[in-house]
């Protein structure tokens, strides 16, 4: 394993890469030495990849995990960031990363998943496979996140009352749940009231890479009812479901995980 420094849109990236470059020529069998790009979930980094791309390296995979904008060693951005501003953050980074000039395949997770998913939209031909992994990437509005939503909205009302800041907390950490809004701040917390109200639902199907969705059947985040729509919705798209497994497949079963990904190569 490497750590890298470089500058993307004037930000100060980190950055991960495991295994060999590959060689010149062809590669011997299927997915050797072709290099693949892991985008992380929200609040995630390269760190949290290290055990699935060591994995993938001792199958000669050329691996590279950035620390997207505001989460691990990089820098944030200067401004609200859309998902739109990421996968343009991520053409430029696979632009001066020489590994992923060409094509490569592209895993993708949870808020990494829905980056990944629009970066192939939009630049599919940079992408040879796509891996999905408890990607946040369409949003169904049950009754209990419109409850959720409008209960957030009172909490806004008390933004004068001292300790707000530890009340927004405890609010959403203990009776919301299920939200990254109360672990960010400044900058972070626009730029994800801008992520999570991206929804993909009608544009996945845009897809036109062969694509792989990976998911626990026990995810409470993103449950595997969503995988089960995206899969009809991207053409001849495949979807692996692992039994018992929760969201954080990388954290919990890293092995597992990066089995299936060199199973679907």
């Amino acid at each position: 394993m490497k750590e890298h420094k470089i500058f993307v849109r004037d930000l100060k990236v980190n950055y991960k890469t495991f295994g060999l470059p590959a060689q010149s020529g062809p590669p011997a069998e299927a997915g050797e030495g072709r290099p693949m790009l892991i985008f992380p979930g929200w609040r995630s980094n390269s760190e949290r990849w290290v055990k699935v791309a060591e994995i993938l390296a001792q199958n000669n995979i050329r691996v590279i995990v950035p620390d997207l904008p505001g989460f691990g060693k990089s820098e944030e951005p200067k401004t609200a960031w859309s998902i739109d501003d990421y996968v343009e953050w991520a053409r430029e980074f696979t632009e001066l990363v020489p590994e992923l000039k060409d094509s490569f395949y592209l895993l993708g997770h949870s808020f990494g998943g829905t980056l990944a998913a629009k970066f192939t939209i939009k630049y599919n031909q940079k992408v040879s496979r796509l891996f999905l992994v408890s990607a946040s990437s369409i949003r169904i509005k049950t009754p209990s996140k419109k409850a959720a939503y409008n209960f957030s909205r009172i909490v806004k009302l008390f933004y004068f009352i001292p300790y707000y800041e530890l009340f927004r907390k405890f609010i959403y950490k203990y009776v919301i749940r299920k939200s990254d809004y109360a672990y960010v701040s400044g900058i972070m917390r626009d730029i994800y009231l801008k992520v999570i109200a991206d929804d993909l639902s009608h544009k996945i199907n845009f897809i036109k890479v062969p694509t792989i969705l990976i998911w626990g059947d026990k995810d409470d985040l993103t449950p595997i009812e969503h995988a089960n729509i995206m899969t009809s919705k991207i053409p001849g798209s495949k979807l692996v479901v692992i039994p018992g497994a929760k969201h954080n497949l990388n954290i919990m079963i890293p092995d597992v995980l990066a089995q299936k990904v060199l199973e679907n190569l």
